[in-house]
């Protein structure tokens, strides 16, 4: 019988956390497909930064304290993440308080804000408050941008500290927008830089409502440092729908799933 291509990664993944490592040759007898299409399974998945290919299987990808440069992020997955931030800034009504964490996931949803009144953004991405400044001399939007301040870190485009954690607790959003490095049901949402990290936790403790910006390649993915457990979240937009295996738990968790 043949297996879906979603359907065998879940499979592949499954059995890397249980065994530890997989190869291909018996991969492709328990799928029941060639060792060739097996190899591409796996090119996928290590893309994604599922796992890490070895010589004739995978292990599982450990993970990662750093990510690569903000300006080096942007053109990866670039479609996805103009879907998943158009999408995102329907959501945004006049009128709202929001808050905006770094990530090019959301200086994508940044850009896509427009034709609103009297928003209130708050923001410690460096990039986002740019993209935002020219936005507002532009006319596309209107309200007011604070840029929450802190240590200042170069590659990322941020601002993030115990400063800027301390200038949050100050505020109180509608919404918060968190671009995250992975989400699991077991860990939640994560990321890699720890000063980041804190700081969107900040927002996410700030908000009335926590969305959640991430494309397929996070879905399972454990990054360095929890941002929050997944139930308090309430919204994920994604690229694509949620494994099939989260619907249960999403659902008892009450939390929607946009797909853009």
């Amino acid at each position: 019988m043949s297996i879906l291509a979603e359907e065998r990664k879940k499979i592949i993944l499954e059995l890397l956390r249980s065994r530890g490592q997989v190869k291909v040759l018996s991969l492709a007898q328990k799928l029941s497909v060639s060792e060739e299409t097996v190899r591409r399974d796996l090119d996928i998945l290590e893309k994604d930064g599922l796992l890490r290919r070895v010589y004739g299987g995978a292990v599982p990808h450990k993970f990662a304290s750093f990510e690569p440069p903000y300006l080096q992020r942007q053109s990866y997955r670039a479609d996805e993440k103009k879907r998943i931030g158009q999408r995102a800034a329907s959501l945004v009504k006049s009128g709202d308080t929001i808050a905006i964490d770094v990530g090019t996931t959301t200086l994508e949803f940044a850009r896509a804000i427009a034709d609103l009144q009297r928003l209130t953004i708050l923001t410690n991405s460096l990039a986002v408050a740019f993209t935002l400044m020219e936005s507002l001399n532009a006319g596309r939007f209107a309200g007011k941008v604070i840029l929450i301040g802190g240590e200042l870190n170069p590659q990322q485009q941020s601002l993030s500290g115990v400063a800027g954690e301390r200038m949050m607790k100050q505020f109180s959003v509608d919404k918060a927008f968190l671009s995250v490095g992975g989400v699991t049901l077991e860990r939640g949402i994560s990321d890699y830089d720890i000063n980041e990290s804190s700081m969107s936790t900040a927002f996410a403790e700030a908000a009335g409502e926590v969305i959640v910006l991430a494309d397929e390649s996070k879905m399972g993915k454990d990054s360095f440092v929890t941002i929050m457990p997944i139930e308090p979240v309430h919204m994920i937009v994604s690229s694509s729908p949620p494994p099939e295996d989260w619907l249960p738990y999403l659902q008892n968790c009450r939390i929607k799933w946009i797909e853009a």
